[in-house]
């Protein structure tokens, strides 16, 4: 039995509104939060997109995309860090890019939740890789 690979549709496809909501693990940020996947590849060079939405003080653990990763900030506001750099807030219609491997978290502040779209393609079947928990203490502001 062969696994197959899953890949971006081949023709216009519409996804409605809703349809694929989840709640993201707990082991990759300080709590769960929801996601709708819109579009979702392993094959190289296919993107990945996603709707997120994060409830208030909830921030993911540092991790890294092969390709690097473009966040749309729909709504709220969060915040972002790059490995050595400053915490940068985010407000609706900001965007962000992180480079390839370049180590990063991001998240809700801590009284507003924070939707936002993320963009990543995939390399070697993956679009991303999960890292270890943010030290609060480290990133305050």
């Amino acid at each position: 039995m062969t696994k197959q690979i899953q890949s971006c549709p081949g023709e216009m496809t519409v996804r409605r509104a809703g349809q694929s909501i989840a709640r993201g693990p707990a082991n990759i940020s300080t709590a769960p939060f929801w996601a709708e996947m819109l579009l979702e590849s392993q094959v190289d060079g296919e993107n990945n997109v996603m709707r997120a939405s994060v409830d208030p003080g909830v921030i993911t653990n540092w991790h890294t995309h092969p390709r690097g990763q473009f966040l749309y900030v729909l709504s709220g506001v969060g915040f972002a860090q790059h490995d050595g750099g400053p915490v940068v807030e985010l407000r609706a219609g900001d965007c962000v890019w992180f480079a390839p491997d370049e180590r990063h978290w991001h998240g809700a502040s801590a009284t507003s939740t924070f939707l936002y779209i993320s963009i990543q393609a995939t390399q070697d079947g993956t679009a991303v890789s999960w890292l270890e928990p943010v030290i609060r203490e480290e990133v305050e502001q």
